[in-house]
This record gives C-alpha cells, structure tokens and sequence, in this order.
C-alpha cells in the first residue's frame, strides 16, 4: 500500500541528488550542504538531516548525494517498521469506506460483540452497518434480517400535500413487498448501499417507482438480495467453503446441536440455572447443563452416545457462549410466535415497574390482544433495564421494544398501570405522553390495585380498622420471628388438630387439615390481608399459647412485655369483633380480587363484579349484623373472652359497623371512577347477559364516536344500521346467544356462527371491549417468574439474558410448541458456524 510517507522520501532523495549540480558558490562543506539543500522542496529538514556528514561531503557533489541516498534508505527502513506496527492498529480500529477513504471508528464501538437485542428496528434510528466493527458486521447484518423489515402496519402514517391533495403511505404496499419495503416517519440519512435511496422515499402517488426500483432480474435490486441470502446461506461463506465437511460430519454436528438445545429447554421450562461453581474435569458437579448432557448421553442410543463422547474439542457446542447463544435463538423464536399470533392488530399494554435481587429497575410489559381464535390472550414479550423512572424515559423504552417486534404505539387501544405518579400522572404521566401520540390508547387504573387501596384508605379514616391491621401484623411479627417460636406454633396447631379428630369435630381426608402459615399482610400484595385474618382466626389458640410462652420465658424484658400486651389486646372483646368483622367485609372484596386476577377477564364483566360487590356490601349493612354478633359472642365464649353489655354492643353497631361499610362503599365509588366514564358506559351497552338488557344504539354509537381513525362517518352509519338488525338478531331471534356470560363469549360466538361478519362493525368494537385491560396481575406473574430466575445465586446475570430467559418460562405454553429445527436455523444464522447443517 503507498503511503504519504514513502512518497516523501523517494522527492526528498531526487531533489537531493539534483541540487548537488552547482557547487561553485559554497564557501565550505556546511555552506556547501546548506546551498544545496536550498533546491529542494524541504530545505530546513534536508540541512537538519545531511549536516552532520559534512567532513565526509566536503565539497564534492557525489559524496553528498551518496550520503543523501544512504539517509534516506535508513530513514525508509525505519519508517517501514513503524508504519506496519501502525497499521496492524489502524486497520483493528478503522474500515474504508465506499469511496475508498480510510476511517477511524468510534473507540468505544471498537469492541467485539453487539447486543443483537438493542439494534434500533427504525430504519432512521439505525447505526449505518461500516460504523461497525468489521468483526460485527456481518453479526449485525443477520441480526437486521432475522427481525425482518421495519413495517408497522398499524401505523398513523403522516400525510403529505401533493397537488392539492394530502397523501400518505398505504401498509398494503407491504404485501406487495414484504421482504425488504420499509417505514419511518423520521428522514433516514443513509448513504447508498443501505438503502437504495439517501434520503428515503416520499412520493406516495407514485407506487410505480418500487416497481422501477426492483427493476429486472439482474437490477441492483436482485443483486443485493442474493447478497443477502448468500450472508445468510451458511453453505456460501468462505469458511464454510475452506472447512468443507462430509455428511457424515454435518450429521455428527447436527446431533451434538439437538442434544444442547434438548438440555437448554428443558433448563428454561423449569426456571433452572446452567452453570456450575466449578466445571472443570475433576469436578464432581458440573453445573446443570453439563451434567444433563453426560445424563442424555448415558440413556440415548449408543451410536449417539459415542458422536457426543467424541465430539471435537473445538465444536462440543457446550460452551456458555453457545449455551446463551440457543437461548437467545429460543428467546427470538417464542417472541416471534406471539408476535405472529397478534396477527397485526389492535392490541394493548399493561406494564409495571420492580426491583430485582441485584437492585435493578425493571420494566415489564405485557401485550393483550385478540387472537386469531378470537381468544382474549396477555402474553409476556420482554423486559428492560431502566436507569430513569421518569415518564418520558419510560415510554422511550416501551416505544423501543415494540420497536424491536415491528409494533407501533399508534395500534395501542389500552394502557394498564398502578397508581404511580410516573404512570398515572394526568399531565406528565406515562399514559398521558402515550395518549398525546395516540389517543385512542384509553388509560384504566389497575381495579386489583384500587381494590387494594380500599382498605387502606379505611384504614386512614377508622382507628378500630388502622388498630386491628397493625395489631395482626405486630402479632404475627413476634410469633415468627424465631424458628423455635415458630415450631411451638406448629406443635399447638397439630395437638389441636388431634384433639379435634379424637372428639370428632374435624373429618380426615386428602387435603385435609393442613398446616396454616403466617401470611404477613401487606398494603401492596393482593388479598394478603383476608388471608392473614382467615389464619389468624383459625390459629388463634396457637397464636395465645406462643404469646403466652413468649411472655413468661422471653430472655429480654421488652420481648416480654410487648408479648403480654399483645396478648392482652388479643382476648379483648374489641380486637375478636373487628378480627370477625374485616373478615366478612375481605370476604366480599377478595372473590372479586381473584377474579380480576384472570387473564380473559373482560372491562364490562369487571365493572358488573364491581357492582356485585357493592350490592353484597349493602346486604351486609342492611341484614349482616346479627349473625355477625352470633358469630363473635360464640367465638368469645370459646375462648373466654368476656362480652361487654348491650348498650356497648350499639356503639360496635351504629359507630363502627354501619360506618366502616359506608366507608367501603365510598371508597369504592371514588377509586373504581372509570365505571361511570362515557367509554365503559358504551361498553356496558354491548354484554349479552340478561339477554343484552343493557343494550342502547345511542351509548353505543357515542363510544364508536371515540375512536375516529376505526370509524369514518360512513361507517357509523353503516354501524348504525347493524346495530339495528344486530340487536333483533341475536336478541330475540337466535337462541344460541340467549345464555352467554359476558362479551369473551359474545365474541366467540359471534365468530362461531359466521355473524362477525355480517355485523364487522359492531364486531370491531367489541373487540375494543376485550382489548381495554382490568388489571396488571399478568405483569405481576411476569416478576414473580423474575424471583424464581435472578436469585441470590444468580444475581449477575446480563440484562439480555434474564430476558431471554424471562420470555421462555413465562411463556412456556408457546416455548413448548416450537420446534427443534426451528431453533437450530435461528442459531445457525445469527453467525458463520464453524459446524453445518444440511
């Protein structure tokens, strides 16, 4: 290669040799050397270089151009070694460029190794592929077609004015070309050989110009789709070609590959780690991975068993790096399952915030949407890393793993949220930022976490409820604090237990009489209050004895005396009734809990449990007093608890029952506000049950009129007019919708009959009704399935891979139905094996 260098020193030595011509005007050798050097281009270097030779120049011509051609060859020696040290550097930190300029990379992106995961899915967002390290390239070029062309079908495409008219794209140009057509609303400013335009393409009255673009079989077009199929073909990279295999080694490979991917599901089905503490060859536990494969080697077939003892050191296809490497392939697969499932439609987002083991803020989000069997599902596609809680941070994130699917936040019909102010704020919040681009994304207030807040917000209010919580819980606190306290508890309950079968008061059978726990109650854990009162009543005389031991044998003096008041607080009149009483009114609230908490529960099913649950309160106000009485005095009589008189018994009825039920009722008014909004109203009017009673063409069409970009005005008319054969139709005159519970099974029905589509308007809003979400309990599992992953143990583990794990054992219904070839393709082309396939 030329550099600037050696041209330099080959001028210097010419005009060296061509300034000694005349040396009549030096006076000696150095006036000699410097009126030479005043010929050339450098005069000041060549004297600085050839002074020091003068005794040996003196005044003759040859001699100094002699000494010049010397220096100069020792000067090109030199420069020589340097350069090629220079450019083994130059080369490890630089690419050319297509024009074939010498650029240096950013050191920071100099590194081996890309997060496929991160890479931008937006054609104007993405890092140009010679930015890259020439060792990546290829990896991110395979990561770009593995995901696919950036086509958000679902998209608000912006308009632009073009003779008059406002054109925009058409998503129906992605069937036409739906291998390499992509979208962004943002200019890309890529330069050719990415993409065949600089600026992008923007001519929407002009579809011919794809056509023109693709061109002929030999086009550039074709040219650089066989380019693109040859990066992906594994059969025509060179190293494939220099590492030519028989078919005898390609099937040895290909069972070594299904015997790691075999060992890998099943350690993600069951949540299991990989690695050992020690994996070395004197090692006696390897870790799971390699001691389930020594397992599968000993019971499969001996000829297999032999290709997997004998396998080359070099691909044994056991290292963690392939280990994660399949799990990733594992990952992409169940990810591209749910996202194919979703069909590209309308869909909505439940997300969640929470700290895992290693302290990390993580957000997950959950999609729900009606799938092509006209089922309500709420699949769990990913979680992240958030350095920043705040709004704006956390829809960037949200906005960039859809991105990551082809998803846009535009097909968004529903967010689901907890009541953080980050999440729910009215201005700033995430759903209003979501809302501000897309607003039809109605926002729903988790209802478990409202339900929730009822009690808290009780407790706030009513001491005699704040006294009872706190007391239980402090309770419970001391009784386990210790493993010896905590089996006295555990040898009570069982001389209980036995004393009740000798007198026949407790049956045997399975699953009968088991041992009860202390369920600590907590404001932000679901029903854990009802659980904590049912044990605490069924444990009571346990929970005494433990007191009372506590209280004589305790070593310190404060355990003793916080044990004897508890224990005073606990036989009171007082405590039992609210004990007795919080437990009848958790009763109610918590069979609308559980079934908030089902995946296929529905936003008009919920908002009728709600109003369930309001009419049994009300029923308890009205007739639930005496028997609630009933209940406590028997209690009390049982366990010596003395009763006050009557006229203290209607001060527990007037100042503490009827007002902590009106309390609950209000509360409940005041958190579930979304019942009485114009949307769930409309909503409402569409349940089938009690043979569609609630239906009303006026709601209806008002709740089509909040989502103007689904319904044009000739589709409300048209909505209009279905509405009313609709109502007569499945009203009255098909008896097979005369039984149906809720709108789930109105949609089933409706696609079971063939009617969805003849009423596709009035189809499509109840699907909006199933797409609105209840609560965020699918987000809740998806971090409870986090705990089970990332343990103390674990707690190092990389972002990417807690997601790819994440998404195969959360999702493991999907993650079972993939294939083993389908796995072995995605691993084989994210990069050039040294193994093939056929």
């Amino acid at each position: 290669m030329r550099t600037p260098y050696t041209f330099f020193l080959i001028t210097f030595f010419l005009m060296a040799y061509y300034a000694v011509a005349d040396p009549s005007s030096a006076a000696n050798a150095t006036e000699f050397i410097r009126s030479s050097c005043e010929t050339t281009l450098y005069p000041e270097l060549c004297y600085h270089s050839l002074s020091g030779y003068a005794n040996a120049v003196q005044k003759d011509p040859a001699r100094l151009a002699s000494v010049a051609v010397g220096v100069s060859l020792s000067r090109a020696t030199r420069m020589a070694i340097y350069l090629a040290n220079l450019s083994r550097q130059v080369v490890a930190d630089s690419v050319y460029n297509k024009w074939g300029q010498l650029t240096l990379l950013d050191p920071a992106k100099s590194l081996q190794g890309v997060d496929v995961n991160s890479l931008k899915a937006d054609p104007a967002e993405r890092l140009a592929i010679l930015k890259y390290h020439p060792n990546d390239q290829d990896t991110v070029r395979r990561a770009y077609i593995q995901k696919g062309p950036c086509q958000p079908c679902n998209h608000n495409f912006s308009q632009t004015e073009m003779s008059g008219a406002l054109r925009r794209f058409n998503f129906k140009w992605f069937n036409d070309y739906p291998d390499w057509l992509e979208y962004s609303d943002e200019d890309v400013h890529q330069r050719g050989g990415d993409v065949f335009s600089s600026r992008g393409f923007r001519s929407w009255n002009k579809k011919d110009r794809f056509g023109i673009h693709v061109g002929r079989p030999n086009s550039d077009h074709y040219k650089a789709k066989k380019k693109c199929e040859d990066l992906m073909r594994q059969s025509q990279s060179i190293q494939t070609v220099l590492d030519k295999q028989s078919s005898q080694a390609k099937m040895e490979y290909r069972i070594r590959l299904i015997a790691s991917i075999k060992v890998v599901r099943f350690l993600l089905g069951q949540g299991m780690a990989f690695r050992g503490h020690d994996e070395g060859i004197s090692s006696s536990n390897k870790g799971n991975f390699l001691e389930l494969l020594r397992y599968h080697t000993e019971i499969c077939d001996e000829d297999v068993a032999t290709i997997l003892r004998k396998a080359p050191k070099n691909n044994q296809l056991i290292s963690s790096a392939v280990q994660k490497e399949i799990i990733r392939a594992c990952a992409i697969e169940t990810a591209k399952v749910i996202i194919k499932d979703l069909n590209s439609d309308y869909f909505s987002v439940l997300v969640h915030e929470s700290r895992d083991v290693s302290c990390k803020e993580q957000m997950a989000l959950v999609l729900r949407y009606v799938d092509r069997r006209r089922f309500v599902m709420e699949r769990f596609i990913g979680i992240l890393h958030v350095r920043d809680t705040s709004a704006s941070s956390l829809k960037e994130s949200i906005a960039s793993l859809l991105a990551q699917h082809s998803l846009s936040v535009s097909y968004i019909r529903g967010q689901c949220y907890d009541g953080a102010s980050n999440m729910q704020g009215q201005f700033n919040g995430l759903k209003a930022l979501i809302q501000r681009e897309n607003r039809f994304a109605h926002s729903v207030h988790c209802f478990s976490h409202q339900l929730q807040w009822t009690l808290v917000g009780i407790s706030k209010k009513c001491d005699e409820v704040a006294r009872v919580v706190n007391l239980v819980s402090a309770v419970l606190n001391v009784v386990g604090a210790s493993f010896k306290r905590r089996d006295e508890l555990r040898d009570a309950q069982i001389l209980k237990v036995q004393k009740a079968l000798e007198v026949g008061d407790l049956q045997t059978g399975r699953g009968q009489n088991q041992e009860l726990g202390l369920a600590r109650p907590s404001d932000t854990r679901w029903g854990s209050h009802f659980k904590s009162f049912v044990n605490f009543i069924l444990l009571f005389d346990s929970i005494i004895d433990v007191l009372d031991t506590v209280g004589t044998d305790a070593e310190s003096s404060d355990e003793r005396w916080k044990a004897r008041g508890f224990l005073d607080a606990c036989l009171k009149f007082e405590f039992v009734f609210m004990l007795h009483f919080m437990k009848n009114i958790l009763s109610i609230t918590n069979e609308l809990n559980a079934a908030l908490q089902r995946k296929e529960q529905d936003i008009v099913n919920a908002m009728l449990l709600v109003g369930v649950v309001k009419k049994r309160l009300q029923t308890t106000r009205d007739t639930g007093w005496d028997s609630l009485i009933d209940d406590v005095s028997a209690f009390c009589f049982k366990h010596d608890i003395e009763i006050p008189r009557f006229d203290m018994l209607h001060h527990y009825c007037v100042e503490v029952f009827y007002k902590v039920i009106d309390w609950q009722l209000q509360e409940l008014n005041n958190r579930f506000n979304e019942v009485t909004s114009d949307l769930l109203h409309g909503m409402a009017c569409l349940s089938p049950s009690q043979s569609f009673a609630n239906f009303d063409i006026e709601k209806i069409m008002r709740l089509a009129a909040l989502y103007p970009d689904d319904f044009t005005e000739y589709d409300l008319v048209e909505l209009r007019c279905q509405l009313e054969n609709y109502i007569v139709d499945v009203g009255s005159e098909d008896i097979r919708f005369s039984s149906l519970n809720g709108i789930g099974d109105l949609s089933k029905k409706l696609v079971e009959t063939k009617k969805y589509l003849v009423y596709s308007h009035v189809y499509r809003l109840i699907r909006f009704c199933l797409l609105l979400p209840v609560a965020t309990a699918s987000v809740e599992r998806a971090f409870s399935a986090m705990k089970f992953i990332k343990t103390d143990l674990r707690n190092r583990m990389k972002d990417s891979f807690l997601n790819d794990c994440l998404i195969t054992f959360k999702e493991r219904d999907v993650f079972v139905c993939i294939s083993d070839d389908d796995i072995m393709t995605t691993f084989q082309n994210m990069k050039t094996r040294r193994g093939q396939l056929d």
